[in-house]
């Protein structure tokens, strides 16, 4: 047992006496057994893939243990950034290849980490779990004004096949028109070389003015604060936005796509 999940099993057990709920009540809550509940609080076995979804809503702890798993379960850089994503309060996000992951669907996500080829499927929960959890800085109290540009191809890319795109085009269709903090772009196929060739990032913008960039690639992210590395990126996002779509017609966009992805 690593280390990570002896600290949410200490917090479970902490967490279950506080709200005096016994291992069967638990068990019952989330519809399984007493045994199974007891082998994992003493670390005789893992838990299940959605069982600390399922103790959250159980002891009604509003999350805390999928975003603990989220938090502990990531690399230093990835820990580094999230804490950037949720003191922001803007985030200019430019994706060319994928949807970015504050606005994936489940499916979504589970196609795109079955894809790498390197996880079993309990590792692949997780990793969904964890992806899901990030999106809770958009429902906070004071969630930041979200900026999206994506390239077409990322809405015409098959990731999960039809079922999964079609939801997830609507998905993003309805943050845009109902989600006052959320606005997206799309840069149409049309437009030929542009600076979004170069790769995709995101930009917090943090409480006291100043701007950090994350940068990804397959091995890791890399959280960009040096002023002159930023002032770069700050312009080839200037110059990106230039080529997008206005909101109403990326709208559209989005919608006639999402129409075109039937099974």
């Amino acid at each position: 047992m690593d280390e990570r999940s002896r600290v949410l099993i200490e917090e479970l057990r902490h967490m279950r006496a506080a709200r005096k709920v016994t291992q069967e009540d638990l068990a019952r809550a989330i519809n399984y057994s007493p045994s199974t509940v007891a082998m994992v609080e003493t670390e005789a076995r893992k838990p299940p893939p959605d069982f600390w979804e399922l103790a959250d809503a159980a002891l009604d702890t509003g999350g805390a243990f999928v975003r603990m798993l989220a938090r502990l379960g990531a690399p230093q850089w990835m820990r580094e950034w999230e804490a950037n994503e949720r003191q922001a309060t803007v985030l200019r996000s430019f994706q060319h290849t994928v949807v970015p992951g504050l606005l994936q669907t489940s499916a979504y996500a589970r196609a795109l980490f079955r894809s790498v080829g390197l996880y079993d499927d309990a590792e692949v929960e997780r990793r969904v779990e964890a992806r899901l959890a990030r999106q809770a800085v958009l429902t906070c109290e004071r969630p930041p004004q979200l900026v999206t540009v994506l390239d077409e191809h990322v809405l015409r890319r098959p990731v999960g096949g039809p079922v999964v795109m079609r939801e997830q085009l609507w998905r993003l269709v309805k943050l845009a028109t109902e989600h006052a903090r959320v606005r997206l772009h799309v840069v149409p196929a049309s437009v030929g070389a542009y600076p979004g060739v170069a790769g995709a990032f995101v930009l917090a913008t943090l409480p006291g003015g100043e701007d950090v960039a994350y940068l990804d690639d397959q091995l890791k992210g890399q959280v960009i604060d040096h002023t002159e590395d930023v002032l770069a990126i700050r312009a080839s996002w200037e110059a990106i936005q230039g080529e997008a779509l206005p909101p109403r017609q990326s709208i559209e966009l989005l919608t006639e796509v999402a129409e075109s992805w039937r099974s």
